[in-house]
């Protein structure tokens, strides 16, 4: 059930990626798109808790925990990656391409899942590096090197590349800290909640120098579904607060893999992009991709 949670969030991250960066498009602005889908999402997160007694009550106890100092200030900083993410998006997904972003995407977390589940970073401890999960990292790499083959080097600029895999590297960090926080209050909501005041306060303060320097956009889009991001950043969100500890950070960053690879081929099958993998390298880094996930479960034989 974790594990498909895990490809639930995938799945959710890549429709994001795609609706953030057609915002990023039509406002000429990742930041600002960035902006607008995590306030979204923290309005939606704060109407939520208002009506469940135990969201509230996790939120009282983070309130109380950020005032006598009882939480690190590190665990409240897991909102600065998705920022970083939301503002990536916004700035290459509608250009790129989903595919294309998410390898990207896929490299940051798997070296990082890696390297956090070795050192017990995240909320289920010190995770033992086992072929089967060394194998899996390596497979996910090897899509990534697929879907940069032929003319994609050619056709997108190289910070363009540069950045999913920076977002990467942040989904890795936050989802760590975020289970984390989730186990200090005793709700992954409440975690939630505080990604997002941290990155909409982040997003807040690089939007604002954006708009200083290039101008607020002209005006901003009127259909209602290039708001949805920020409902989906905190769906997903909430979900990988939830099941990290049962996963740890790379199995749950490989089963993401899965969604979010799937989906976003089929995203840029039906709504082409700028720039992305031709057909070949799609069904290519999709069957590495499930490849690696498959070799990184922990299964179990059963007994007779």
């Amino acid at each position: 059930m974790a594990l498909g949670g895990a490809v639930a969030i995938g799945v959710m991250t890549a429709i994001q990626a795609r609706i953030n960066g057609v915002l990023g498009v039509r406002v000429d602005n990742g930041i600002v798109a960035g902006f607008l889908s995590f306030a979204v999402g923290l309005v939606a997160l704060a109407v939520v808790i208002s009506f469940l007694p135990s969201a509230r009550g996790g939120a009282a106890r983070l309130g109380r925990g950020i005032r006598d100092r009882s939480i690190p200030f590190w665990m409240l900083l897991g909102g600065a990656c998705g920022a970083l993410t939301v503002s990536t998006q916004g700035l290459t997904a509608g250009i790129l391409g989903v595919s294309l972003f998410t390898v990207g995407v896929v490299a940051g977390q798997t070296l990082h899942g890696l390297v956090l589940d070795r050192i017990g970073f995240g909320p289920a401890g010190v995770v033992a590096v086992t072929p089967g999960r060394v194998m899996g990292g390596v497979l996910a790499l090897a899509a990534v090197g697929i879907s940069l083959s032929g003319d994609v080097l050619a056709t997108a600029p190289l910070w363009m590349l540069v950045l999913p895999f920076a977002a990467g590297v942040g989904i890795a960090w936050q989802a760590a800290t975020n289970g984390r926080l989730a186990q200090r209050v005793q709700s992954p909501i409440a975690a939630t909640l505080m990604s997002f005041i941290a990155g909409t306060l982040v997003l807040a303060v690089a939007a604002g120098i954006s708009v200083a320097v290039r101008g607020w956009p002209a005006a901003l889009p009127t259909e209602p579904w290039l708001y949805l991001g920020g409902f989906l950043g905190a769906g997903y969100i909430l979900l990988g607060a939830f099941i990290v500890a049962h996963t740890g950070v790379l199995l749950m960053g490989l089963g993401s893999v899965l969604g979010q690879l799937v989906t976003s081929v089929v995203i840029d099958l039906l709504w082409p992009a700028q720039a992305g993998p031709a057909l070949w390298q799609v069904i290519a880094m999709v069957i590495v991709a499930v490849g690696s996930v498959l070799v990184a479960v922990p299964w179990r034989r059963r007994r007779l």
